[in-house]
């Protein structure tokens, strides 16, 4: 079992930045990890994921903004928002599943993210 607890969301200012960060109860050594978010009325989507070695994948609508990382030491992962777009507000929330498998299994509670315009 696996807890995930995400920080860092809040209320900004269009064209500002945030970073969230979600901290992992254990090992994410050989986890890919991700952030999803969901925006009121509409499904949960991925907005950026991160392999174990580093491999990176952003949704189309937040590349060049978004920067996901991790830090195996901490058993954490950021996702640091520049440019931040009031289509960016949501609860965002941190996903993770081993290398190797296709679904992600865990989940942490969420974080909000309100970008004023």
């Amino acid at each position: 079992q696996v807890q995930l607890v995400e920080s860092g969301g809040g209320l900004v200012q269009a064209g500002g930045s945030l970073r969230l960060s979600c901290a992992a109860s254990g090992s994410i050594l050989f986890n890919t990890m991700g952030w999803y978010r969901q925006a009121p009325g509409k499904q949960r989507e991925l907005v950026a994921a991160i392999t174990s070695g580093g491999t990176t994948n952003y949704a189309d609508s937040v590349k060049g903004r978004f920067t996901i990382s991790r830090d195996n030491a901490k058993n954490t992962v950021y996702l640091q928002m520049n440019s931040l777009k009031s289509e960016d507000t949501g609860v965002y929330y941190c996903t993770t599943r081993r290398d190797w498998l296709t679904e992600y299994d865990y989940w942490g509670q969420g974080t909000q993210v309100t970008v004023s315009s």
